[in-house]
């Protein structure tokens, strides 16, 4: 039987040394009783504290995980990498990186972006939250360089952008689109300046030396398809999608 969980399972992290995954919405209440239907999993919505932490549970069980040996970060949109060795919750942190086994890194979103790194040979993994913020702050790039500070090489990382907002409907105002290459701000198709999100994440990872093949970018659009959840279009009726990634034990 099928599990009524679904999940988006990146190809470039699952193998022998790393898995990974980012939760999808499940449109249907997992549990009966929730202000916000699906598998939401976000402690900082407009739901029941007990029933997130149920999702959770389900979640973890779902995919294997051991609920003590998972970092949740209390994101901010600023950027603080926390390099950990123990689960648990770490406020004001934006990615974390380990070199530990069986220990996983979720990030939570909602229109931002999950970026999920790896590099098997040298064993070490990383998980950034990336909105517009995070991103104008070099997030991404910063990352990478905690993860080769930790003996990671870059030509072996591999990453995974997870479904977020798309150019097409990632409005942003002048005070934002100036903080970006102007190749990334589309000025002249929409009334207001329009910023890709996606491709500026993909273009800092490809500036840091990794290799084009080895990143796996989702065309999803967090906004456009209600399989994910969306800040923008459900505003406080939004829950969070989570994007994990572990080591498995060599």
């Amino acid at each position: 039987m099928s599990s009524p969980i679904k999940l988006i399972k990146p190809c470039v992290l699952n193998d022998e040394s790393i898995s990974s995954w980012f939760s999808l919405r499940n449109h249907k209440s997992v549990q009966p009783n929730s202000n916000i239907p699906g598998l939401n999993l976000g402690l900082n919505t407009e739901e029941d504290k007990e029933i997130i932490l149920q999702n959770r549970k389900l979640l973890l069980d779902e995919i294997g995980l051991d609920a003590h040996k998972i970092a949740y970060a209390v994101q901010v949109h600023k950027t603080k990498i926390e390099v950990v060795k123990l689960g648990g919750t770490y406020p004001n942190t934006d990615a974390f990186v380990t070199t530990e086994n069986d220990l996983a890194l979720a990030i939570q979103v909602a229109d931002c972006a999950a970026v999920l790194f790896g590099d098997p040979k040298n064993r070490v993994i990383a998980a950034a939250h990336a909105g517009w913020r995070g991103a104008a702050g070099n997030i991404i790039p910063k990352t990478l360089k905690k993860m080769m500070s930790l003996g990671a090489e870059v030509n072996n990382i591999k990453a995974f952008i997870s479904p977020c907002i798309s150019n097409k409907n990632f409005e942003v105002g002048e005070e934002v689109a100036v903080q970006f290459p102007d190749e990334f701000v589309d000025r002249e198709h929409y009334n207001k300046p329009h910023l890709d999100l996606k491709e500026f994440i993909r273009y800092q990872l490809l500036e840091q030396g990794m290799i084009e093949s080895k990143i796996e970018l989702s065309t999803h659009c967090t906004i456009n398809d209600e399989q994910f959840y969306s800040y923008r279009r459900q505003k406080e009726g939004s829950g969070r999608m989570m994007g994990i990634i572990k080591l498995t034990k060599a």
